[in-house]
């Protein structure tokens, strides 16, 4: 059961607030519409269920909130507007993607393309596919962890006829598995056909909670629709024949020569426009429209009054500690049984998981990859023919005006852009909350950034050394003795600029601002460093690593020493002081404005 308990929004720039005060509830084993027109706050409620948009008040699922589910995929399946993922991503990779993120093995990518009917489209890219493929995957994602409730924003919106079928064929099939549904729309008589119960907003608040047949009943009033180039001449004689006759009739003025007659029918219309000789274009009935959302003149809480003077109570959500009906408990649980099989497993390698998925799923990385060999090995080479450049600046590609060689600042590029889809395209954020920001994902971008960035950064020089063997022989390219300490310092760079590209854009949710986190270190920290080393000083710090030695107690042995002597020194150059003061800065940025929400993941 899916509770809604004083959903208020944060009201902006001295607005009413989008919802005020929305109570209800959805049941297990129903389909329940959230109905009413454009900017009612249907989009804003279903955002506040899940904790994705600031305000009061609080939701439940089958009695806990959103951040108390250990698994918030197995509990809610979220469609809001389009598929959020990379367009250049497969169908079948986004999936899989989402499942090593779920937590659910991959084989259930393949069974929900089969369920959902996208059997031949796994190697389609998202941005290219067509509404209703798009419509298909986005039900594939919200289902990939069995999840008990389903939240969806207008899935039908767009949608042709046959499409829309089996869209509530799905639905419905859900629920009567003891599933949850809870859909808005702004068309009423969706609402009628295809819910179980309607739940109507007008401006934020709740204007009638009503079972699909009393909405049917009180609030779709049959109308006739009456098309006429004098529409104010035909309404005036409507209304003045219905005031004679004591009838309660009501005419609504549509755009241009439309009229809405509630409370006649056709013959009446048609004999009064005969009387008064009015040209009638179109006649002809129809149930639902204005009156059905709420919109227009005040109707929308025309059901809920008729329910009073009826002397009908209004439906009122159940308390938080009531449990259901007899009956959808046995649907809810069903629904347990029916998910019990696929319950994900807690593991730290599903978001080293979908993070791998991630970054070979799209074609960012191959290029950014080809591109920094590319221009590594033309700079090598240039540099080699010269003969001036020390061998180390040469198998780098790093000419003295570059402020970067090729490779770290493709490892940054990489690391920025692992943040910045994920905020661009945020396939994630609208189930679970800010997941970007958990330490989990994190920690996996870290890990997998610096793997890439260690790759890269061997890779380059292994490329760079034989292009220079190869054209200007082996002799030319000797093995420098301190290959070691130099190996420690390349590697080191690249890691640490991939690092940089990784917070840089995760706390400014932009890969740009990762790339020019990483510039920052060469072009602003490096040159303020060797100011402040190189300027005037009274006191020296020589002599610091032995006296650290000696304070740490315990004597290491000579090659243990050796390598500890050559990471201090690898450290503190410039270059390497700089990068671990940017590095330190931004994961404390990142701390004081990404995890201050306690999270899972």
């Amino acid at each position: 059961m899916l509770q809604a308990i004083g959903l208020t929004s944060t009201p902006r720039r001295d607005r009413p607030p989008a919802v005020d005060d929305l109570t209800f509830e959805a049941r297990p084993g129903a389909v329940t519409a959230l109905l009413g027109p454009r900017g009612s706050g249907k989009t804003t409620a279903l955002r506040l269920m899940l904790e994705l948009e600031p305000g009061r008040g609080i939701t439940y699922f089958r009695g806990r909130p959103l951040h108390r589910v250990a698994h918030p995929p197995r509990e809610v399946g979220v469609l809001l507007g389009d598929v959020p993922g990379h367009p250049s991503r497969t169908l079948r990779g986004q999936l899989r993607m989402l499942c090593a993120a779920t937590g659910v093995p991959a084989a259930r990518a393949e069974e929900l393309v089969r369920t959902v009917g996208l059997t031949g489209l796994e190697r389609r890219r998202i941005g290219t596919l067509p509404i209703g493929a798009d419509r298909r995957l986005g039900l594939a994602s919200a289902l990939l962890g069995a999840p008990h409730t389903l939240l969806l924003d207008e899935p039908a919106a767009g949608l042709s006829v046959p499409e829309s079928g089996w869209l509530y064929e799905l639905l419905r099939a859900h629920a009567a598995e003891g599933g949850t549904v809870l859909y808005t729309t702004d068309d009423p008589k969706d609402a009628a056909r295809n819910a179980d119960r309607v739940v109507t907003l007008e401006g934020g608040r709740l204007v009638a909670d009503q079972d699909a047949v009393e909405f049917a009943r009180t609030r779709l009033r049959p109308r006739v629709v009456v098309r006429t180039p004098h529409a104010a001449r035909l309404a005036a004689a409507v209304t003045q024949e219905a005031r004679a006759a004591r009838r309660a009739v009501e005419v609504v003025a549509e755009d241009g020569n439309r009229l809405s007659v509630y409370g006649s029918d056709c013959a009446a219309v048609g004999d009064t426009a005969f009387r008064h000789g009015v040209p009638v274009h179109r006649l002809a009935e129809e149930r639902g429209g204005e009156g059905g959302a709420g919109a227009g003149r005040g109707r929308g809480g025309a059901g809920q009054a008729r329910r009073t003077q009826e002397g009908e109570e209004p439906a009122k959500p159940a308390s938080p500690a009531v449990e259901p009906a007899s009956g959808g408990a046995e649907r809810e649980a069903t629904g347990r049984r029916r998910g019990a099989a696929r319950r994900p497993a807690r593991s730290p390698l599903r978001p080293l998981r979908y993070e791998l998925h991630r970054l070979v799923g799209v074609p960012s990385t191959p290029l950014v990859v080809a591109g920094v060999l590319l221009v590594s090995v033309t700079l090598a080479l240039l540099l080699g023919r010269g003969g001036r450049a020390e061998l180390p600046a040469v198998l780098a590609g790093w000419p003295a005006i570059s402020p970067l060689p090729p490779a770290a600042l493709g490892a940054g590029l990489i690391g920025a852009f692992s943040f910045g889809e994920e905020y661009r395209y945020p396939a994630l954020t609208s189930g679970r909350g800010a997941v970007p920001r958990r330490p989990g994902l994190l920690l996996a971008k870290l890990t997998v950034a610096a793997a890439v960035a260690l790759a890269l950064g061997v890779l380059v020089v292994a490329v760079d050394l034989e292009a220079l063997r190869f054209v200007y022989g082996g002799q030319l390219v000797p093995v420098p003795k301190n290959w070691p300490t130099l190996s420690a310092s390349w590697l080191g760079l690249t890691v640490g600029c991939a690092w940089a590209g990784v917070l840089g854009a995760g706390v400014f949710r932009a890969a740009a601002a990762g790339v020019a986190a990483v510039l920052a270190v060469p072009v602003a920290l490096v040159p303020l460093l060797q100011k402040v080393l190189t300027g005037p000083s009274v006191r020296s710090a020589a002599g610091l690593p032995a006296r650290l030695r000696e304070f740490a107690g315990p004597q290491w042995s000579p090659a243990l020493d050796r390598w500890l002597a050559g990471v201090l020194r690898v450290v503190g150059q410039p270059a390497g002081v700089a990068l671990s003061l940017a590095l330190t800065g931004l994961l404390c940025a990142y701390v004081f404005t990404g995890l201050r929400r306690k999270a899972r993941w």
